[in-house]
């Protein structure tokens, strides 16, 4: 494998983001139209993208220069394109372009237009770092924007409940999705010695053979199957149709829920091929395609038919992954890209049939042939190759699939099975799309005509890509397809596509049987809309309806624990705060056997006595004293006492501070429970007075324990010899404490400073709606100055 370089490719991945900040100011200046010239975006970087064509056919692979993010870490910012990151990145941007176009015609005249196509680049920038990020955390970063922006996407419609919660839906499930596969790139990287995927890539056996193949294969897996909407997750991408039609356009053609299965193909060549693997991805895609299309063919809304194909269509490509087999991949790649095409063009005609003529409800529409004939071809070849039908792309890629899981044994049987009843059925929720809205009697809620030219573009240039690809089959092969197979692979594909290549084989006779099914299931469409049954109503609204007993199950969880730990005593939070504290300073000590050694009584001279016996005689003071004032005076005798300390050791700017301290801090707190009461200490049972006893005994024997341990190791000098080498050169400052504290700690100083502001704000705003109650109590509406032996701390305290 050989390198190339390209610096572009950083700023093609930056252009999208840039497009985002201009998009709101290019919509106020030139209205709708300003998606002609925002679409120069997306199309400059497909045509960028198609200058690594040539390159990456011939087995390259084109990187860019990494920028350092946490080089201490390995973690840096680093794209790669090869076979794989090329098509997608191809898709991303050229369906992009049509889709900016498309939403200038669909939102043309709604007052947050511009904000609307914000998050469009936000997220076309978003998806096209994930399929060429190098960097397994600069993956992870993109993966999880691709969740933020298609929130934003989702929920655009933000004054109804159900965009809302088809937003949050979405983002809590692929967003926890997304901490799973955190955690299995992390196991990745660990395992394999590298954070870079194109390093991983060719690490052979490395990964699989690893014990912990199978942690690191299930939370990809987790973080795959929530992003593709795989059974059970599937839920989410059903409920995301409260997006405008632009958005479902694009994320079910070239983003997001293709991130999923980009993400299998990505990692196939170290973790696929083993027996776990070949386990679970068809068995879950099996599900998935079965279930999607037969959820399609019961629906009347055009957008939900369309919805649950793509839950189907990703659900037949992760069977292909799993099976490891190098043909039926090579389908996958084949069906992948035919769907990008069909799938994005059926998407937005059924947005123009909607903004045309009134509704997307298929029992209200037909006839619309006549006034809509643009939109009606553009529908039957997005159709001809959804079904698979000769001479669309989507014919080839059905082929290959057939000749990829055929087989005697019992689990190709299935599969097989499987996957031609899918198919049978896709193709008749594709033409209950492209055929129902258009023939029959002329019908539609409001008069319809044929959309403008923003809303017809993409869908015709779609459709006729699908016949291009066809057409000019050796360029689709031997540029594109066969590149992104090699690289799912690991091993050379020859691909063999074009107008003249049928194969009069079995997976003909396949294509026929599935041809034949599709037809008869659409003609008995109705029936099967109004089919009845539990299961039924379990497999396609049964997650949905489990989300939000989690959700409100997590709520109330939630709730009651807040209660339990918060309930509202300052003491019982006191309490638990110093006995976490003293089990983390001693339970490390006592478990690792760890506990100093007890020190000899040093020699002190007769005032370090009298120092030491001032600090006791001011505890003493403290637990003895009968009233709030007593107690607060008493304590600043401790400070005092570490002052006198520092000053006999010949630290005076210390002991200054340290005096100035607690002077201030005697003075406040007593202002502070002036506004209270300083007449009697507060009384507390017994039991209570143990217990708090104990916890402060044993934090306090777990700090002078530590402290010991410090004071018995070796003294390193690195520290404070910096400091003294420094603080006059650098800061200019003899002061060395004064340099560190406004100097080279400056933000923690500033730190300091907010939270003894917060706090002392809050101390105001507590204190003065406890002087209102006290001022209430009284009844004469006097202010009582709560001073020792006031009438106001009685009464405040019998309130």
């Amino acid at each position: 494998m050989a390198f190339e370089f390209s610096d572009g490719l950083n700023w093609a991945m930056a252009a999208p983001f840039a497009a985002a900040l201009v998009a709101p100011f290019a919509k106020r200046m030139l209205g709708h139209n300003a998606a002609w010239l925002l679409a120069l975006v997306p199309s400059a970087i497909f045509v960028h993208l198609c200058g690594f064509i040539e390159a990456v056919a011939a087995g390259n692979v084109v990187r860019s220069t990494p920028l350092a993010w946490l080089p201490q870490y390995n973690i840096q910012y680093s794209l790669f394109v090869d076979g794989l990151s090329l098509v997608f990145a191809l898709l991303i941007s050229g369906i992009g372009t049509c889709v900016i176009l498309y939403s200038g015609g669909y939102l043309k005249g709604h007052p947050e237009q511009g904000r609307f196509l914000s998050f469009m680049f936000l997220f076309m920038g978003a998806m096209l770092g994930v399929v060429v990020a190098d960097n397994l955390i600069t993956l992870f970063f993109y993966w999880e924007l691709t969740s933020i922006t298609s929130f934003l996407l989702i929920g655009f419609n933000h004054r109804y409940e159900a965009s809302r919660r088809a937003a949050l839906q979405a983002l809590v499930v692929t967003g926890g999705g997304g901490l799973a596969l955190l955690a299995g790139l992390i196991l990745m990287s660990q395992v394999g010695g590298s954070m870079e995927l194109s390093q991983l890539l060719t690490s052979g056996d490395v990964l699989r053979d690893n014990p912990a193949y199978t942690a690191m294969l299930l939370l990809v897996l987790g973080g795959a199957f929530t992003k593709s909407a795989q059974f059970p997750f599937h839920f989410w991408l059903r409920n995301a149709m409260e997006a405008p039609t632009p958005v479902s356009a694009y994320l079910h053609s070239a983003t997001m829920v293709k991130a999923g299965v980009y993400l299998l193909m990505r990692v196939h060549p170290v973790l696929g091929d083993t027996t776990l693997w070949m386990t679970i991805l068809p068995i879950v895609g099996g599900v998935t395609l079965i279930m999607g299309t037969w959820m399609s063919l019961r629906q009347t809304d055009l957008k939900l038919t369309l919805a649950y194909t793509t839950v189907a269509s990703l659900g037949l490509l992760v069977l292909l992954v799993g099976t490891s087999n190098q043909t039926a991949i090579t389908g996958a790649v084949l069906y992948l890209f035919a769907h990008a095409l069909f799938k994005g063009g059926l998407f937005m005609i059924v947005g123009t049939v909607d903004h045309e003529a009134g509704s997307r409800d298929v029992t209200q529409l037909g006839g619309l042939r006549k006034v809509m004939p643009i939109t009606f071809y553009a529908a039957i070849l997005c159709a001809l190759s959804m079904s698979g039908i000769y001479p669309m792309i989507g014919f080839i890629a059905k082929e290959e699939i057939y000749a990829g899981i055929i087989g005697t044994d019992f689990q190709s049987v299935i599969l097989t099975i499987t996957v031609v009843v899918g198919n049978g059925m896709l193709l008749a929720a594709a033409f209950v799309v492209a055929l129902k809205p258009f023939l029959g009697e002329e019908k539609a809620p409001k008069k319809a005509h044929e959309g403008p030219v923003l809303l017809i573009f993409g869908p015709v240039v779609l459709s006729l890509l699908g016949f291009l690809a066809m057409l000019f089959g050796s360029f689709t092969a031997h540029g594109l397809l066969s590149p992104m197979a090699n690289a799912v692979t690991g091993q050379e594909t020859h691909l063999a596509i074009g107008l003249g290549v049928v194969h009069f084989n079995l997976p003909l006779l396949l294509s026929l049987v599935t041809v034949v099914l599709g037809v008869g299931l659409f003609l008995k469409v109705e029936t099967i809309r109004n089919t009845k049954g539990t299961f039924i109503r379990m497999m396609g609204e049964g997650p949905d309806r489990f989300f939000d007993t989690f959700i409100s199950g997590l709520i109330r969880v939630s709730a009651r624990f807040t209660r339990l730990v918060q309930g509202g005593n300052l003491e019982v939070y006191l309490a638990v705060t110093f006995t976490i504290v003293a089990a983390t300073l001693l339970t490390p000590m006592i478990l690792f056997d760890e506990l100093p050694d007890w020190p000899s009584i040093p020699s002190m001279h007769f005032y370090e006595w009298a120092v030491l016996g001032l600090a006791v005689v001011g505890l003493f003071a403290i637990l003895v004293a009968r009233s709030r004032l007593t107690a607060i005076i008493s304590l600043g005798i401790q400070g005092f006492s570490v002052a006198l300390i520092f000053l006999l050791f010949g630290a005076p700017d210390l002991s200054f501070t340290q005096f100035m301290v607690e002077t201030l801090s005697v003075v406040i707190i007593a202002l502070v429970m002036s506004r209270l009461s300083l007449a009697e200490r507060d009384g507390r049972p017994k039991l209570q007075m143990v217990g708090d006893a104990t916890i402060a005994v044993l934090v306090g024997a777990g700090f002078g324990l530590l402290l010991m341990s410090v004071t018995q190791g070796a003294f390193d000098r690195h520290v404070s010899d910096f400091f003294t080498s420094y603080s006059r050169v650098i800061a200019h400052g003899r002061n060395i404490v004064n340099v560190i504290i406004v100097d080279f700690r400056g933000l923690d100083t500033l730190g300091e400073i907010a939270v003894v502001m917060i706090a002392g704000l809050s101390v105001l705003t507590l204190t003065r709606g406890t002087a209102k109650r006290f001022r209430s109590a009284d009844g004469d509406g006097g202010e009582t100055r709560g001073l020792p032996g006031a009438s106001r701390g009685e009464k405040g305290t019998e309130q």
